[in-house]
């Protein structure tokens, strides 16, 4: 059959290629100009590996991409253990306040009184700030900020997720809610209250508990990378759809869709089947061969929803697409910085848990890969999850820099100086999970035969990710005989 897959990130390369292998006939369509979707790299002169404009990472319980790579033959893929961690702002109260840890709580007098000293010997500052590293139950234990009960009634209830198969009970409530029933109030402000709103904002209080579940159930201490970055593994996918003649075409975008008898069109401009007879006569030939209609009989759409929306007009019912209007999204906005010395010392990914400090997360990427790879400097990613309308969407890199820049030294223990920084965005990244979005949510059949949705809303209810865009990928294709 013939194929269109719309979108060449992860699940379209992925879908096409498992066609491909069936022995249909496929065309893969982009609209940048390189494969790779969200997972597409760059590279500077001086540097050996490219580098992803968001951060990305693998987890050793994924096995999907595993499996994706090992059909390829592709072996370059290591796994490391990294350090994650949480920033807090300390003051007195926060130490030796309603509900927080007493000085006598075994084990923790020494770092009380370390950080209690730092306030106290420092008179001009009001608040400090304290990195703890949250990996392990060992780790929770030594946390200072909460009581040994707390402590241990959070460490039951983190082994509960992590062991408990998805339970209906956790779409039926938010993540709020549940986190407060079963840890208490004080955990819920302490440990996830921050980490909820820099990740959903507004929405922080409406996600499903079935996030929380997803992500303690897939946590991981290893996590893996790919050698020369990820874009050397796209450029691997991409030559094996060159050997199964895969019809790859980038830097175009795909404007509409139309259905005629039991055939698809792929249109580049609307024009040139909705203008005038007289507007399509004053099209030249090689000017119609741009904007050709391709006909197909199976359409694959990887794209964002929203997207997708907007080019099926002329296919799907107006109930069906409008039931996707109650989705909503939050866009990532992510600054790279490159540095001779480090942002922060061992940790490789740092949550930042106070509202003082505008930014969701650190992650210094040479704490998880060399240095060496980059010339020599150090390379991290600052992060937000942010709303269409936000300022920083178009504020430039400078702009963005100036604005964080301060804060991010007042979080730093080293002195550090930016030689390079870049700024990317990417629309529509985060799905918010609440419970409009499982009544809404696409899936991979439509009321339209043949036309088939893959896409990362559909990663629910885990957070998007390469592997889960593989999976797709493989699932969509496996629809197709």
């Amino acid at each position: 059959m013939r194929i269109a897959v719309l979108g060449g990130g992860f699940t379209g390369m992925t879908a096409a290629y498992y066609l491909a292998k069936k022995g249909h006939e496929v065309s893969l369509y982009e609209k940048e100009k390189v494969l790779g979707g969200l997972a597409v790299g760059f590279r500077q002169p001086n540097w050996d590996w490219y580098l992803e404009r968001a951060y990305h990472h693998l987890l050793d319980s994924e096995d999907d991409i595993l499996n994706f790579a090992r059909d390829l033959g592709f072996k370059d893929i290591f796994f490391k253990e990294t350090q994650t961690s949480s920033l807090y702002e300390i003051d007195r109260n926060a130490i030796l306040g309603n509900g927080a840890t007493t000085e006598s709580d075994t084990g923790q007098v020494g770092m009380i009184k370390q950080i209690l000293n730092q306030v106290q010997d420092d008179k001009t500052m009001k608040n400090i700030y304290r990195i703890f590293p949250l990996d392990s139950p060992q780790d929770l234990l030594n946390f200072p900020l909460l009581s040994l009960p707390e402590k241990i009634r959070a460490g039951i209830v983190l082994a509960f997720l992590k062991f408990s198969p998805f339970l209906n009970i956790y779409e039926k409530q938010t993540a709020a809610d549940f986190l407060r029933k079963t840890q208490g109030e004080h955990v819920w402000e302490v440990l996830w209250q921050q980490l909820f709103r820099k990740k959903f904002g507004k929405y922080a209080e409406k996600i499903l508990a079935t996030f929380i579940w997803a992500r303690v159930t897939k946590r991981a201490k290893k996590l893996g990378y790919i050698k020369g970055g990820f874009q050397t593994f796209i450029n691997h996918v991409k030559n094996e759809l060159d050997q199964l003649r895969v019809k790859v075409l980038t830097d175009y975008e795909v404007k509409t869709i139309e259905k005629r008898n039991e055939e698809f069109f792929v249109i580049r401009h609307p024009e040139f089947i909705s203008g005038s007879d007289s507007k399509k006569q004053m099209l030249n030939q090689v000017q119609r061969d741009k904007i050709v209609k391709k006909k197909f009989d199976v359409i694959i759409s990887t794209l964002p929803t929203v997207i997708m929306s907007k080019i099926t007009q002329n296919i799907f019912p107006s109930l069906y697409l409008q039931k996707f209007s109650n989705l909503k999204y939050l866009h990532a906005v992510v600054m790279i910085l490159e540095t001779k010395e480090k942002i922060l010392d061992k940790t490789y990914w740092l949550n930042v848990c106070t509202p003082k400090v505008p930014i969701m997360i650190v992650a210094q990427h040479t704490n998880f890969v060399d240095k060496k790879n980059y010339g020599g400097n150090h390379i991290a990613y600052v992060g937000w999850y942010i709303e269409r309308k936000d300022p920083l969407i178009k504020m430039s890199a400078k702009e963005v820099l100036n604005y964080y820049l301060p804060h991010l030294h007042r979080v730093s223990s080293f002195k550090f100086h930016v030689s390079r920084f870049y700024k990317f965005v990417g629309p529509f990244a985060q799905p918010i999970f609440d419970r409009e979005f499982i009544k809404n949510k696409p899936a991979f059949k439509t009321p339209v035969k043949n036309f088939y949705i893959a896409n990362l809303d559909m990663t629910y209810p885990y957070d998007r990710g390469t592997n889960y865009a593989v999976k797709l990928g493989r699932e969509v294709s496996s629809l197709i005989k």
